[in-house]
């Protein structure tokens, strides 16, 4: 053990004597002592210094860095010492989120040890300081979270520097000059990170990818799937796989499959929709039933497990929806030609054959391969005109349907399903990508007719794994599961509507609670504050999930659900597709285990996508509000956090921030609990929910920003955006 420093005098500083028995404990985490054998350990000689050091293992003691095992005995705490766990820097500041489930741990920049967002690490926890949060050291980086990263070229000569988006990395990374591959200054580029040793300042990269001019919108959208580290180009040797499979349809493949050719079908999407994979049927069976054929494009039959197209698909998990593109999961010759259930045309499907009685109750079901031909391929919007006129394409076939899918839906709200039907923001845009105007996109009839077959397809298909009969043993299964609200996030809810007059039940039955939540949803229909209390609403909520674990589907009020109706752009699907096959015909149970971290990488990547979704929707209204410098506009407080308030424009749905910086006639403190700011001197309030007046200030793509004004202010300054502040002086910077 390294002997402890005294200086001349005799004295030691209290920090430094904390410190070092602090490590003398971490270095024998295993071993009790008393203040003697500590002073002996660090030479501490005098008195003064011997009671100084008893002093330190009461205080570390009672900040719980060490326990006192027996009286005058102290060890370590098993929390103290090394931790491991993960990095969480997206807050604006550096925490290590522990694997042992505790609170998170405040890291300072100049103890990560060139650790970054989401690395595993790990890391030495300091003794700590009474009236203060833990701190910790990164000592250790285990596992790197990502080694690519997306950011602009700034060239200093013949080298260049990647300037990163700080949330991820602190330090830009230095490309020597024959890594460029031929970037520009200013230019978005992928870099993969080759090292960063402990001497060097700054990392050190190669350019894997040039992805163009910052600002072309085919560079940012780009830029936002890199940074997500999700794909934004198909493998070649994927493309070419998927031109080698036939696409024939044999006379034995239809010889084994349910003949439905004959019977009415048609598709209903989106009007910008290639992939259709999905589609309806309706007849009337002797029985005096409705059949409803809900028939799903057969991808296994053509996608067979471990190929290259398989392993990207699973890799990929979903396809990805920015604002003015599709990412899909499979290559395009499947997603939009083979797979895609196009009209007049042949095609192979898996389909749940429902018979169901006029009240709309299932009393009969198969489930299967099919074979159809679509008779007509629907848009949205002209099976609505049909719906609402009465007139045109296989009327009486969605005015039935229509009918039935009514009937379901008010009986599953009885059951206590809730009723999210969010108004969804979606842009025009021109031929370069830009944003010309919003429109806001509404569910209707023809888009809740089939959502309700598609849920009554999932599931069936749940039901039909889940429960297998008396005596029988449910085999592994993938489901859908959406838990029950956390209750803390319901009260806080609950809590924070009542300011506008609203009343939530927050204990008893699931369907009193989901109940309560509906009638809230209605009664803030048409009122200023419906979309704000619609976000909380979903925000209290748990998120859905796959897992091999069924707990049932909170949401949607059933005790088993899937997902069966999508496998063209969700891989869950496609291994619920190969599941029903194997089981058909007595195959064993999978391993649940192995399908349950299937189960988990998939869900991880819905929400990475959802993210990048969310991302691009953001650069959008960034972009659509640039030219609109100075213009005033109502909104409402969307969000309050201790940078400044959210705000959310009734005219066109965007979002933006007044930075706390600009509130410059109080100081102003972060009440978390009541979602506001309060000024300290005046006690002025900015709270969630409260209608407020602003001006546009300033618009950074770059960083995806909105910075609002407060116009009713008379003290507020805005600030014009100082685009030279986007440049680092490259001078300042040293490898």
């Amino acid at each position: 053990m390294k002997k402890q420093t005294v200086s001349p005098d005799g004295r030691i500083k209290k920090a430094d004597l904390k410190r070092s028995i602090s490590h003398l404990f971490n270095q024998e985490p295993n071993r009790a002592f008393n203040y003697k054998q500590v002073s002996h350990a660090l030479a501490l000689t005098t008195t003064p210094l011997k009671q100084l050091a008893a002093d330190v293992l009461t205080e570390l003691t009672d900040n719980g860095f060490l326990i006192e095992i027996e009286r005058g005995k102290f060890r370590l705490n098993v929390r103290g010492g090394n931790i491991a766990g993960t990095i969480d820097r997206t807050s604006r500041k550096n925490y290590l989120i522990p694997d042992d489930g505790g609170a998170p741990i405040f890291i300072s920049e100049r103890n990560m040890n060139r650790a970054m967002d989401k690395d595993y690490v790990k890391a030495f926890l300091y003794a700590g300081r009474k009236g203060r949060q833990p701190e910790a050291e990164v000592l250790e980086i285990l596992k790197r979270a990502k080694e690519t990263f997306v950011g602009v070229l700034d060239m200093s000569g013949p080298y260049a520097f990647l300037v990163v988006d700080k949330k991820y990395l602190s330090n830009d990374i230095f490309i020597p000059a024959d890594k460029l591959k031929g970037g520009k200054n200013g230019q978005k580029a992928v870099v993969k990170m080759l090292h960063w040793d402990a001497k060097d300042k700054n990392p050190v990269g190669e350019v894997l990818d040039v992805l163009g001019d910052t600002g072309e919108n085919n560079t940012e959208m780009n830029s936002i799937l890199v940074e997500f580290g999700l794909p934004y180009h198909y493998p070649e040797e994927v493309e070419k796989e998927a031109e080698t499979i036939d696409t024939g349809i044999t006379p034995e493949e239809i010889a084994r499959r349910v003949d439905c050719r004959n019977i009415v079908t048609f598709t209903i999407d989106p009007r910008d929709a290639k992939d259709f994979d999905d589609a309806l049927s309706l007849r009337k069976l002797t029985n005096g039933l409705w059949e409803v054929g809900i028939h799903i494009a057969d991808v296994t039959h053509y996608v067979q497990p471990q190929t290259l197209i398989d392993r990207e698909a699973e890799q990929r998990a979903t396809s990805i929806y920015l604002v003015d593109r599709t990412i899909p999961m499979l290559p395009e010759k499947l997603s939009n030609g083979l797979c895609s259930l196009r009209p007049n045309e042949e095609k192979l499907c898996y389909s749940v054959l429902a018979q169901m009685d006029d009240d709309a109750n299932l009393k009969e079901y198969s489930i299967g391969r099919t074979v159809i031909r679509s008779d007509r391929r629907f848009t949205y919007e002209e099976a609505q005109n049909i719906l609402e006129t009465g007139e045109g394409d296989f009327k009486e076939e969605l005015n039935t349907l229509n009918q039935l899918a009514k009937k379901m839906r008010e009986r599953r709200f009885k059951a206590g399903a809730i009723a999210f039907d969010r108004v969804e923001v979606r842009f025009e845009i021109d031929e370069k990508g830009k944003p010309t105007s919003v429109f806001f996109k509404e569910a209707k009839d023809s888009n809740k007719l089939v959502e309700e077959f598609m849920l009554l397809a999932n599931e069936t298909v749940a039901s039909h794994i889940g429960k297998p009969g008396k005596g029988k043993k449910a085999k592994t299964f993938v489901y859908r599961i959406h838990d029950v609200p956390n209750p803390e996030k319901l009260n806080n809810f609950a809590q924070f509507i009542r300011r506008f007059g609203y009343k939530l039940k927050t204990s008893g039955k699931k369907n009193e609670v989901s109940s309560s939540v509906n009638r809230l949803l209605d009664e803030v229909q048409g009122k200023k504050e419906q979309n704000l209390i619609e976000t909380l609403a979903v925000r209290s909520m748990a998120k859905a999930i796959y897992s091999t674990d069924n707990i049932g589907h909170y949401g949607l009020a059933f005790d088993y659900y899937t997902h069966f109706t999508s496998p063209i752009r969700r891989y869950p699907d496609m291994m619920v597709h190969r599941l029903l096959t194997r089981y058909a015909t007595n195959g064993t149970s999978v391993n649940a285990s192995e399908w349950e971290e299937r189960c988990k990488h998939s869900s991880d990547m819905e929400q990475l996508a959802a993210n990048a979704e969310r991302a691009s929707i953001k650069y959008k209204q960034v972009e659509f509000m640039s030219d609109k410098l100075g213009q005033t506009f109502d909104g409402v407080i969307s969000g309050v956090s201790e940078w400044g308030i959210y705000v959310q424009l009734n005219e066109n749905k965007c979002e933006g921030m007044v930075p706390i910086r600009d509130l410059d006639d109080d100081y102003y403190i972060f009440d978390e609990k009541n979602y506001c700011l309060e000024g300290h001197r005046y006690n002025k309030k900015y709270q969630l929910g409260d209608v407020i007046n602003v001006q546009v200030a300033r618009a950074n793509l770059e960083k995806k920003q909105l910075d609002f004004a407060l116009v009713q202010s008379e003290t507020t300054k805005v600030k014009p955006y100082d685009h030279q502040n986007t440049n680092r002086n490259t001078q300042k910077r040293r490898k």
